[in-house]
């Protein structure tokens, strides 16, 4: 594949472990972190060199403060979310070497079961304004890298979340007045991306809500999905590309327009995705099962 040698190549140099010392996450989307976690949603995970994984290990365990409300670099949920499942699908011991991030998911999930990487958003009076791009993956990592029976304090946190979907119906956006910008961005879920990152679309949102059904054997109300899945139905492919136009922050300071790299660009085109058609007809499979 286009890119796939470079990427890793890449990863396994001298440069790559210079810039997650410099900096574990920006800048967008070209640093070490990108590649990896391109080849993860890839399902290239256990080709990454370790000494990527351990250079990005070790940054984190550097980490000065395992405090949301700081606002420090990577310390948001989705990024949290996103590298767990990475560092977990490699082999890792995530929640041997690095605590404190299952402990966060659990400390900063809002009432609603859903997230905000905003943190002004947790001191907002009398709603809750959370976001599914904040949620999606902190969910994802619990629930597909909890390689046990849940604790009864994460029974509770993927219920909720799960709730918080369905509450959703996969594709609404925020109610709130405070997250209001995210029903406008909620008009793009539909159309889907790949790779997704911290991004969302509705079958991230589905195949997410599916596998909590088949974990916790609990039957879904098909009718209250009828948008997301005649919008399926009618096919699945890579609709837009989500990381266009955001920039990037430099980790020697200031903004600039993000960069790409080969292998994001071969595969991340519209128009047809392996990657996307698997992850659909697992959901058909589980729907099957599931959906009444």
């Amino acid at each position: 594949m286009v890119g796939l040698a470079e990427s890793l190549e890449y990863l396994d140099s001298e440069a790559a472990v210079r810039s997650l010392r410099r900096d574990a996450y920006w800048p967008k989307w070209d640093s070490p972190w990108w590649h990896m976690m391109l080849l993860h949603e890839m399902g290239e995970t256990r080709r990454i060199p370790p000494a990527a994984i351990e250079a990005l290990v070790l940054e984190m365990e550097k980490t000065p403060s395992t405090e949301f409300l700081d606002g420090s670099d990577y310390h948001c949920h989705c990024a949290l979310g996103c590298v767990y499942q990475l560092l977990a699908a490699y082999g890792i011991d995530v929640d041997g070497r690095l605590p404190w991030i299952r402990q966060w998911f659990l400390r900063y999930q809002m009432s609603d079961g859903g997230f905000n990487c905003d943190a002004e958003a947790y001191a907002v009076p009398g709603e809750c304004p959370s976001s599914m791009v904040g949620t999606i993956a902190p969910f994802e990592a619990m629930l597909f890298y909890t390689p046990r029976d849940f604790t009864a304090e994460e029974i509770e946190f993927m219920d909720r979340g799960a709730r918080f979907l369905q509450e959703r119906e996969l594709w609404r956006g925020s109610p709130t007045r405070h997250n209001a910008e995210e029903r406008e961005q909620a008009k793009a879920w539909m159309d889907l991306c790949f790779p997704r990152f911290y991004f969302y679309d509705v079958l991230r949102g589905l195949y997410a809500l599916l596998n909590w059904a088949d974990r916790r054997g609990v039957t879904l109300e098909r009718a209250r999905f009828a948008p997301v899945l005649e919008r399926l139905e009618a096919g699945v492919e890579i609709g837009r590309r989500a990381y266009l136009g955001v920039g990037t922050r430099l980790p020697e300071g200031g903004r600039a327009k993000e960069s790409l790299f080969p292998l994001l660009e071969a595969v991340s085109g519209n128009g047809p995705s392996r990657y996307l058609q698997e992850q659909w007809q697992k959901c058909r499979e589980l729907g099957a099962k599931w959906f009444r």
